[in-house]
């Protein structure tokens, strides 16, 4: 449901004469409701809008009404899965009145009159934005800020509280007034919202055409610009993501909008091109297992046309505008999984050629990625963060990090420069990595295919490592500490029993619990045909693993405490690697074992940066600590093979338990729960 409310507010544009005869503001109202708005209402000033928006329980979109523009523009608007509050912003020169922006990844950081940003507007606003639920409170005081009525207030009087989700919603707000707007009511209604600190999004026309207008030459213009342009050929161009990785967007996208097509006639959502995409890489994994030049030929080109699919699944929901929370988090866990599924092809398939370390090879593959995407995922939260504190790390001082930013929005700026897509690819994306697998495995082999994704992803570790500490350093945000800690630490009842450890802070310490399960892993692969090293040294190892636990309660404050959770996930993979070296577990089973792992992890993290609640039996899958001492307990007593299936099975059990409840049992709870509700509410007195 979504309420949508034209904003006329004596706007001399509003009555102006369109093509088919129409005021525009009638014209926008018709606009929105084709782009999927429940009810339109027009609000004659900001007064009875902050009425409107008092009285609303669903997102808002609020329109000015001098915006001239594809339906397919408001459409986009109302649906983009950026944010719940996104606004419209033009690459326009700010006309008298207008509200310019400055927008840092996505973010919409600044807003006011041009002046006031002194030149570091990235664009202006478009006069159009959308509302999520929880920020309607603020849209409500604002709009009477703007009017008058009541003063803005310091954004704690005005601002709901933070969730526990993930940091980038904890920012610190920017002035709780604002620069003064003076103008049309819809920009002096957007620089207020701003201006208390709330979160917004910013969702570019790119192909599409919009344009605000004060006149009947104006609007003429416009309206020329909008008809010149094909708006469903335009949508399905949009459906390609702006900015992609070398390999997808030579080789990919630039024929993969044809398959998006023929998906959407033919009725493909999003789910099923995922699904689709899904069997292609475990056929693929099936052939690199088989072996032999004709199947590794054929494997490398279903590897291929699974890449294919799934940039379609996203360019499908992008043109249809079919977006859901399931939709995004089996994106991920869907790619992660044929990723994962694929190595253990490759495994299989070099073991079978005759190379003793193919499973080895897997492992230490899937391990490799799984932390670097552990440190992916919080670097992208760190960086968002620090673009809504630009005060705080201008105030943290320069030196090295602070080149290292600008030489690195200098490149990205570049699009299309030697040097931007050197950037692009020396971190080896995913385009990147199935596309070293499909070749090499078709060349030469499995083995030599795991060999190259290792060397390359551990070049693209260290890259990406090195420069990102010598950032985090310089921009100082934190954003554990804004946080439920030990649920993104993914630490369980053990691990919040142990004594507090402040010295030497939660990094450090996190470090130095992976060594000792290291060394343990190091001399049992050193050992070659010897023995492994005695049970014993499992004990020594858990006991410094557990060591991390230590500071879970301490405050995650420090600049590069941000990687505390990727260091756990690989202090828990080497442990339980360990013990399978140590305990003479089958290879397989240990790399089916860390999938399992994987698994828990990226849905733990697929739902929290989507700011969604932990998985409903979080709980049942006892942290790194519980696992580990279980494992532990289980190769001590001899039985490492069959305590390491146990685990496993049961924590895939609880995995797919957690995800009937949360996508299927809860929501058909809590439909059933509203429309009971909903006739509760609509039954007459009897």
């Amino acid at each position: 449901m979504t309420l949508a409310i034209v904003l006329a507010a004596d706007d001399p544009a509003a009555s102006l004469p369109t093509r088919s005869g129409e005021s525009l503001a009638d014209r926008l109202a018709d606009q929105l409701r084709r782009a999927g708005a429940d009810e339109v209402r027009h609000a004659a000033d900001l007064a009875e809008l902050a009425a409107l928006v008092d009285a609303a329980t669903h997102p808002v979109l609020v329109t000015g009404a001098d915006l001239v523009a594809h339906t397919a523009v408001l459409r986009h608007l109302a649906t983009s899965p950026v944010g719940p509050t996104v606004a419209l912003v033009l690459t326009d020169p700010p006309g008298h009145g207008r509200t310019a922006v400055r927008e840092e990844r996505g973010q919409v950081v600044e807003a006011g009159p041009p002046e006031a940003l002194d030149g570091r507007a990235t664009g202006v606003f478009g006069g159009a934005l959308r509302v999520g639920v929880d920020d309607l409170p603020a849209l409500a005081r604002a709009a009477r800020a703007a009017a008058g009525t009541v003063p803005a207030g310091p954004p704690s009087a005005v601002a709901p509280p933070v969730p526990a989700g993930p940091p980038s919603v904890a920012a610190v707000p920017p002035s709780a007034a604002g620069p003064a707007v003076v103008g049309p009511a819809v920009d002096r209604l957007f620089a207020g919202l701003n201006g208390l600190g709330t979160l917004t999004f910013a969702q570019r026309v790119r192909l599409l055409v919009a344009h605000r207008v004060s006149d009947r030459t104006g609007l003429a213009a416009a309206e020329a610009a909008v008809a010149a342009v094909d708006e469903d050929r335009a949508e399905l161009k949009l459906s390609v993501k702006e900015r992609d990785d070398f390999f997808t967007t030579f080789f990919v996208s630039t024929w993969s909008p044809y398959v998006t097509k023929a998906s959407a006639k033919l009725g493909l959502g999003p789910t099923a091109v995922t699904m689709i995409s899904v069997a292609f890489a475990v056929a693929a994994a099936v052939l690199f297992g088989v072996g032999g030049r004709a199947a590794l030929v054929v494997g490398a080109v279903l590897l291929y046309l699974g890449f294919v699919l799934d940039c379609v699944d996203g360019q499908v929901a992008r043109y249809t505008r079919h977006f859901s929370a399931w939709g995004g988090w089996l994106d991920t866990m869907a790619d992660r999984a044929k990723e994962y599924v694929v190595y253990a092809g490759l495994g299989y398939g070099a073991t079978q050629a005759g190379f003793r370390y193919g499973w080895a090879l897997a492992i230490a593959a899937i391990t490799l990625q799984t932390v670097r995407h552990m440190t992916d995922t919080w670097y992208g939260v760190l960086h968002d963060e620090a673009a809504r504190r630009p005060k705080v790390t201008v105030a943290s001082g320069g030196g090295i990090g602070d080149k290292l930013n600008a030489a690195s929005n200098r490149v990205q700026a570049d699009t299309g420069s030697v040097s931007y897509w050197l950037k692009r690819t020396v971190v080896f994306p995913i385009g990147e990595r199935w596309a070293l697998i499909a070749i090499t495995v078709a060349l030469f082999g499995p083995l030599v295919s795991l060999y190259a994704v290792l060397a390359w992803g551990v070049l693209a570790f260290a890259y990406t490592g090195a420069l990102r500490t010598l950032r985090a350093r310089w921009m100082r945000v934190p954003v554990l500490d804004t946080v439920d800690t030990t649920l993104y630490r993914d630490d369980g009842p053990l691990a919040r029993l142990l004594p507090v450890a402040r010295r030497p802070g939660p990094l450090a310490l996190a470090v130095l619990a992976t060594l000792p399960a290291a060394i343990v892993l190091l001399i049992a692969l050193r050992g070659g045909d010897a023995a492994p090293p005695p049970r014993w040294t499992l004990p020594l190892a858990l006991v410094g693993l557990l060591l991390a636990g230590g500071v879970a309660g301490v405050a995650h404050n420090g600049p590069l405490d941000w990687l505390v959770p990727a260091v756990l996930r690989a202090g828990e993979f080497l442990f339980a690697i360990a013990v399978g070296v140590v305990g003479d577990v089958p290879p397989w089973l240990i790399f089916g074992y860390v999938f399992v792992l994987t698994l828990h992890h990226y849905d733990l993290t697929a739902r929290l940066e989507k700011r969604q609640a932990a998985p409903p039996l979080h709980g049942g899958t006892l942290g790194w600590d519980g696992r580990s001492v279980l494992l532990a307990l289980a190769a001590i007593v001899g039985f490492a093979g069959i305590g390491m299936a146990t685990l496993g099975t049961y924590l895939l059990v609880v995995f797919v338990g957690s995800v009937v409840l949360a996508w299927v049992v809860l929501p058909a709870r809590a439909a059933r729960a509203s429309v009971g509700l909903a006739g509760a509410g609509g039954r007459s007195p009897g």
